[in-house]
């Protein structure tokens, strides 16, 4: 049953400005991205000229994975440096302003800009999606429906985006609330099964509506071109570790609902919209959050941490992640990356640092982490 479960990380990264803490200049990273594709051979271009993306392998061992993203990570970081550059894991960019966005110069990214205008170039988030592989493939929607609930949790322990343009936005995670501004965007509706989902596929694409099914950008979702459900509510991560424990504790979960039917068995209309509520307390703390439990009951998110730890604990030691997914509570105790930027912030303005210079502080700190 262990081999059902391969997974893969894919991370989104910005480019900084290495003297002014801005977005790069287009010209810059049309530079910067062709040494990376020469270099860093899964390194890709994002929808904007100041992202760039990489993705693991699939595979089955965390340990191996965490150094395949450390290692990309320091090669686009020194190809970033020897173009006055910065790289950074974080789900927004601190300083990145709207107005000096370029779009990638790619037929799917035209087309994006084309239809969604201000709002495609208003994307300035990264993101870090996990693939975990289902045992039964045609059974995707049924596990997606199921694990609907645990998200928010999942969500709050990467939480990496309280910056938005220049400011503070007073929440831990602005990133969903940006790219909600996009259509089939959110928490998934709840389908029957595989059928009525594919039924509603393939009313967009015959509409003309989308090219195909990876052009709904739902928080969890089966994928278009492998046999997994992938998650992508998560921020990326400045700690590789962090990330790589996340995606840890979502294949366990994977495994965990997939061995036992009756979890989350009737989950419809009322689950969707507490998780939907969830991701809101999610988004506004952090792992100061009290999320609402099936129960009804407002709990902290390291106790439902706690708990959820010990209901996959069984998924875990099959799937070899014990020690990964013992990384987390010690998020939920010290704050996740949003925690640590916002008190980097407050310590910089208290010091008689303006705005902008307290964030350039932000943005240097992100991308010591994102390589140390």
């Amino acid at each position: 049953m262990a081999d059902a479960f391969r997974f893969g990380i894919e991370e989104e990264y910005f480019l900084a400005d290495a003297a002014s803490g801005r977005s790069p200049d287009g010209a810059t990273a049309d530079r910067f991205h062709e040494a990376a594709r020469r270099f860093v051979k899964p390194a890709s271009h994002e929808l904007l000229k100041g992202q760039v993306e990489v993705q693991t392998e699939p595979g089955t061992r965390f340990d191996e994975a965490c150094e395949a993203l450390r290692g990309m990570r320091r090669e686009l970081a020194g190809i970033a440096q020897d173009h006055g550059l910065l790289l950074l894991a974080a789900g927004t960019h601190p300083l990145a302003r709207v107005r000096e966005q370029e779009t990638t110069e790619k037929e799917r990214y035209k087309r994006l800009e084309s239809e969604f205008g201000i709002i495609a170039q208003r994307a300035m988030i990264c993101a870090m999606h996990i693939h975990v592989e289902a045992p039964e493939p045609d059974r995707r929607i049924e596990l997606m429906n199921r694990l609907i609930p645990f998200i928010p949790l999942l969500l709050a322990l990467s939480v990496s985006s309280p910056f938005w343009q220049g400011r503070d936005t007073g929440i831990r995670a602005f990133r969903l609330t940006a790219f909600a501004q996009w259509p089939r965007m959110g928490v998934p509706e709840i389908f029957s099964g595989q059928e009525e989902y594919q039924r509603y596929i393939d009313l967009l694409v015959g509409a003309g509506i989308v090219e195909d099914a990876s052009f709904v950008w739902w928080h969890i979702r089966p994928s278009t071109h492998y046999p997994t459900i992938e998650l992508r509510v998560c921020d990326s991560c400045p700690r590789v570790e962090d990330a790589v424990a996340i995606a840890a504790l979502y294949q366990a979960l994977m495994r965990c609902v997939a061995r036992r039917p009756e979890l989350n068995a009737a989950a419809g209309p009322v689950e969707r919209g507490i998780c939907a509520q969830n991701i809101w307390l999610a988004q506004q703390h952090g792992v100061e959050a009290k999320l609402i439990d099936p129960e009804g009951r407002a709990r902290p998110v390291a106790e439902q941490l706690d708990a959820l730890i010990e209901m996959t604990r069984e998924d875990a030691e099959a799937l070899g992640s014990t020690s990964w997914i013992g990384r987390l509570p010690e998020i939920a105790r010290r704050g996740a990356a949003a925690d640590r930027q916002l008190a980097r912030y407050e310590a910089a303005l208290a010091a008689g640092e303006g705005p902008e210079g307290a964030l350039r502080r932000v943005v240097r700190a992100i991308a010591e982490e994102t390589v140390s």
